[in-house]
């Protein structure tokens, strides 16, 4: 649609009024509070109500909805499309409304029903020699509707980029401070983000998406990107609940409260599928004052999962229990790498024994990674309890040899 000019000398000033139905059109828009009410009656019945301003911002909706009819009232009087800087009231509502939270196509829907009444309203009774009455009158009243939009659209945006970035400060400081056990309740006061009891900590590891090694592409870009598409999931899913310090490697969330096995897994699928990677987590739960420990713990297990070689997945400690314990360095662990010893001059065997107790045993399923016979699994089998003096087909050999395979995997860099 071809854009008003307001130095068409159809618009100008000297041609009187828009005219209709043997009157100034203005006239039909009638009492302008009272209109203004009804209007902002009606808007309850189109739009969810969930999604309405509370009651104390309905005295707001009604002022700009009279605001708009005495706009519209002046613009048919003068033929004039109101200028951006008459529209400075929608645009500070469209401000007010953006902190309140309230969602933008609320606020555009409310601003196009409310145009889309007082059109019909005006244009109620109209005969047909109305006809260059009504198009004048309707190419103004689009021309009125689209800068209304635009004041309403662009003030909402540029607000809610300051919000965000007030959020953003708030929660970087929050989750520092928790993580560091100086969270205290002049924060919560401070940033007005309330302080749970207790919090699901997630350790996440984002491994490199494939555009990062297109060697057309600066990597940096593609990292950035797979960043902000999780962080964008993680607000979708979460709201603003969730506190964050992540980078395009990964980081540490925090949850207020148990997210629940299930709620924690189905959270981290959806953010790997938003981010377009496999994603590696691990999860402590613990009571506010013990975040920074759970933190590290969190930490631990996945650095643990990543040594172990783990699929990416979500673990927790009761995955990793006996790998855990063995971390440390010490005799103990140097005694159980030392089982293995006697096979490392033949590697195919101690990748035969990782694959076999990975597989839990199963002969046919360990055959079929190896690409072997089955038979030639058998041999390498016995070949290890000859070896090491442990015979892997009993549990009083397997269970040595599988805590010698942990401690050796922990023991490589």
């Amino acid at each position: 649609m071809t854009a008003i000019d307001e130095s068409d000398p159809r618009l100008s000033s000297n041609l009187g009024a828009i005219m209709m139905a043997g009157g100034p059109a203005s006239c039909r828009l009638g009492n302008i509070r009272s209109m203004a009410v009804d209007l902002v009656g009606h808007f309850s019945t189109v739009v969810p109500c969930g999604n309405l301003p509370r009651e104390e911002l309905r005295r707001d909706v009604t002022k700009v909805t009279a605001g708009c009819l005495q706009l519209a009232i002046e613009m048919l009087d003068k033929r004039r499309v109101p200028h951006d800087d008459e529209l400075v009231g929608i645009g500070e509502a469209a401000t007010q409304w953006a902190r309140e939270g309230i969602p933008l196509e609320t606020i555009l829907e409310v601003l196009h029903e409310g145009f889309r009444l007082g059109w019909l309203h005006l244009v109620d009774g109209a005969g047909a020699g109305d006809l260059q009455g009504m198009a004048q009158g309707g190419e103004l009243w689009i021309a009125m509707l689209a800068r209304a939009t635009v004041a309403a659209t662009e003030s909402y945006i540029s607000e809610l980029k300051v919000v965000a970035s007030e959020h953003h400060t708030a929660s970087h400081t929050l989750v520092t401070a928790l993580l560091a056990g100086r969270a205290t309740p002049a924060l919560e006061r401070q940033f007005g983000i309330e302080i749970a009891s207790e919090y699901t900590v997630i350790a996440l590891h984002m491994p490199a998406h494939g555009d990062e090694s297109d060697p057309a592409i600066d990597p940096r870009v593609p990292a950035r990107r797979k960043l902000r598409r999780l962080q964008a999931e993680l607000a979708k899913v979460c709201g603003r609940k969730p506190l964050s310090l992540l980078s395009p490697e990964g980081g540490t969330v925090l949850i207020p409260g148990s997210g629940g096995e299930s709620g924690v897994d189905t959270l981290v699928q959806k953010l790997g599928a938003a981010a377009e990677v496999p994603l590696t987590a691990a999860v402590v739960e613990a009571p506010t004052e013990d975040v920074p420990a759970a933190s590290e713990r969190a930490h631990e297990l996945l650095d643990l999962a990543h040594r172990m070689r783990g699929v990416p997945k979500v673990y927790r400690m009761s995955d990793l229990v006996f790998e855990y314990q063995m971390m440390r360095p010490g005799s103990g662990r140097e005694h159980l790498v030392g089982l293995l010893d006697p096979l490392e001059k033949t590697p195919d065997l101690i990748k035969t024994l990782d694959v076999h107790v990975g597989n839990d045993l199963n002969r046919q399923r360990t055959a079929r990674q190896l690409h072997v016979h089955t038979n030639t699994v058998d041999y390498r089998l016995k070949r290890i309890a000859e070896l090491t003096g442990m015979d892997p087909s009993r549990p009083s050999g397997l269970r040595p040899l599988q805590a010698a395979l942990v401690a050796r995997k922990l023991e490589t860099p």
